[in-house]
């Protein structure tokens, strides 16, 4: 008897994938400089800080990886209306990231100042509350990120 036949899976998966990785690797760039930046402002533990600096840093150049995404992505050259959409995307996905992370951070800083920092003594109750909170706050940043790259091949296709 053969093997089932493996189900097709539709060619945009993998672009929407590789446009998913691309505008994370815009914000691990951006959070590079921001991070050095960051060090130089002095202490980030001043009220309603979480770590990240006052604003999100945007940082639009291509790292080495960055550069091989895009050109994975988008193998033809694209028109100046093309790029400039790709830029503005990136741009907007690196702020929304940004303050998606500080959601996360003031949801696990709340919940450490209610709790206490020891996970381990956390009731089974608390772990469910902790875990579900992240969980939810990490699903939403993943939709917003496949939405926003399924968003950026329309726009270049």
């Amino acid at each position: 008897m053969p093997a089932p036949a493996r189900p097709s899976v539709p060619e945009h998966v993998d672009r929407l994938d590789q446009a998913m990785a691309f505008l994370q690797e815009a914000v691990y760039h951006s959070r590079a400089a921001q991070a050095s930046s960051a060090g130089l402002s002095g202490p980030t533990d001043a009220e309603g800080q979480c770590g990240l600096g006052e604003k999100a840093a945007v940082v639009l150049e291509l790292t080495e990886r960055g550069r091989a995404l895009f050109q994975e992505i988008w193998p033809r050259a694209l028109a100046p209306d093309q790029l400039e959409q790709i830029r503005s995307t990136m741009a907007a996905w690196i702020e929304r990231q940004d303050a998606l992370d500080r959601k996360r951070n003031h949801f696990m800083k709340d919940f450490r100042q209610t709790h206490g920092f020891d996970r381990s003594s956390y009731t089974e109750a608390q772990q469910v509350d902790w875990n579900t909170g992240l969980s939810a706050i990490n699903d939403d940043i993943n939709a917003r990120l496949r939405a926003r790259a399924g968003e950026l091949l329309a726009a270049t296709d």
